[in-house]
């Protein structure tokens, strides 16, 4: 199916990767005798880090459906595939070569999600002169402006009051002027462990069987980012619009009751549990955060679904997703190179491997690898906390966390992983460093059990790697972190260690620290 290209063109309308919205800014008072829809797959989206096969994958292949979407309404578009003979490469040489086949008097943009992006092509549109018609992005409830009005003035920007005013101002599980149930968030009700029973019938994950076209982006995939890390045998992510939808309604009436309760919980070969996984449609724009916030609502009004995890839900679309969003665009571009722990140790090697006898690691990792995707407590409290313990510089773990998870656009995964996962904003964003020892991990889990170290110890053989690397954090940092009083109780626990037990624990970090490190 395809749509006559404009004789004439009027408008180039730029249309990204993770912008697959029909209803998005950048569409509106589109004129099919007059205007061209642009959108290229190049090869430098995917090689500016070194993206997983399954992210590379679930961009192109969500890209060239809402390319046949378009067309099926009737709209015209340019199309470049990552194999076309003409392909510049780089978003920037491809739509120069289309502006001068093309000849149009004007681009139009819906505001990138990343900021290089959008220098890269404001750059294009000032050298052929042409104006750049940049339109917010109004899949979200809030826009930057209002985001920086809420920051004006404050040293620190805490997600609570930012949630808050959204909650007012959308009227969101709101009962007048009070939130319902009577508080704002309900984390004293929500985060438990499974126990050693583990978890009890989760519900299939919903994936979807690869279609021709999504098939042949394997194919793709495979040949050309073939030393690329991951893999693409359990491909299954929604790539279209009604995927997204199903995947949606499947989350509401499967998981959405029990997600509150277990958000935190870990257990070993357990990569679903009952996490909606479908922040990936959301930040591709496939599915709308107004949808899915209502959706959740909805089921609890119904009674299908309790407060607490309603909530907790709904604070994660509502609140976080749409914080992080002002972060990043208040801060960018300084707030790419921040390191306010001064950590300079490389990523280790088998970050992009899950070869290590770290068993939370290993499964966290190998999961990663194989499906693209992990849930907030893997990422914050497993692999993030490993990385943030050992000193790991955060633009290697900031460049990992962007290469291998499906859901990765820089303006949601750079400040969670700068600022809420390695503190390298020095507190702009969280209270205080989110550190803790292996003990957490094993009240969250079972990886433990089934491990060669012992959360328990922070020397010798047996010794935990996150327990020694934890106690060695607070002694390196103890300066800085003195100044926190959220720190103090760690702290106190801290000055209970006599000279010897830390300089064996110092020694012990240091020697971990010592094996072998190597990047791609």
């Amino acid at each position: 199916m395809s749509a006559a290209v404009p004789t004439r063109v009027r408008k180039l309308v730029i249309v990204l990767g993770d912008q697959l919205d029909l209803q998005s800014t950048a569409l509106q008072g589109f004129d099919a005798a007059q205007d061209l829809v642009w959108m290229a797959e190049v090869r430098e989206e995917s090689t500016h880090v070194w993206s997983a096969k399954q992210r590379v994958a679930v961009f192109l292949s969500a890209m060239r459906h809402f390319a046949d979407a378009l067309l099926r309404q009737g709209l015209p578009v340019a199309y470049t595939r990552l194999d076309d003979p003409d392909n510049q490469g780089t978003l920037a040489l491809q739509l120069a070569h289309a502006i001068a086949r093309y000849q149009p008097v004007g681009l139009v943009l819906t505001a990138p999600g990343d900021w290089r992006v959008l220098q890269d092509l404001r750059a294009v549109a000032a050298r052929h002169q042409l104006p750049l018609d940049l339109r917010d992005d109004t899949h979200f409830f809030s826009t930057v402006r209002e985001f920086a009005a809420h920051a004006k003035g404050r040293k620190q920007l805490r997600l609570e009051y930012w949630y808050r005013e959204l909650r007012h101002k959308h009227r969101i599980l709101m009962d007048g002027d009070a939130p319902i149930g009577g508080q704002w968030n309900f984390d004293a009700d929500n985060r438990e462990s499974f126990g050693k029973q583990g978890p009890q019938n989760v519900p299939a994950p919903t994936r979807f069987a690869p279609d021709a076209t999504t098939q042949a982006v394997i194919a793709l995939v495979n040949t050309q980012f073939a030393s690329h890390p991951g893999l693409l045998n359990s491909f299954g992510w929604p790539v279209t619009r009604e995927q997204a939808l199903v995947a949606l309604q499947a989350f509401i009436a499967e998981r959405l009751p029990l997600f509150g309760k277990y958000e935190d919980a870990m257990w070993a070969g357990e990569a679903w549990l009952y996490h909606s996984h479908l922040s990936c449609a959301l930040n591709l724009k496939l599915l709308n955060p107004r949808e899915v916030v209502q959706a959740a609502e909805d089921a609890y009004r119904s009674g299908h679904a309790p407060l607490a995890a309603v909530e907790g839900f709904i604070r994660q679309i509502l609140g976080w997703r749409e914080y992080v969003r002002g972060i990043y665009w208040t801060q960018m571009p300084s707030y790419l190179e921040r390191n306010a722990l001064d950590a300079q140790a490389d990523l280790p090697a088998w970050y992009w491997t899950g070869d290590t006898d770290m068993a939370c690691l290993q499964d966290a990792i190998t999961q990663t690898l194989e499906h693209g995707y992990a849930h907030h407590i893997q990422r914050l409290m497993v692999t993030g906390l490993y990385a943030l313990l050992r000193g790991v510089r955060p633009q290697a773990v900031h460049a990992w966390y962007l290469s291998v998870y499906v859901d990765a656009v820089e303006w949601v995964e750079l400040p969670n992983t700068l600022g809420m996962g390695q503190f390298s904003d020095g507190g702009l964003m969280a209270s205080k460093p989110y550190v803790a020892s292996g003990k957490y991990i094993q009240r969250m889990s079972n990886h433990c059990a089934g491990c060669k170290y012992d959360p328990a110890q922070s020397t010798g053989p047996q010794a935990c790697p996150f327990t020694t690397l934890y106690w060695d954090f607070l002694a390196r940092h103890e300066y800085l972190l003195k100044k926190n009083p959220r720190m103090a109780m760690q702290l106190k626990n801290l000055a209970r260690l006599d000279t010897d037990a830390r300089a064996a624990i110092a020694s012990q970090a240091q020697a971990h620290r010592g094996l072998p490190t190597r990047g791609p």
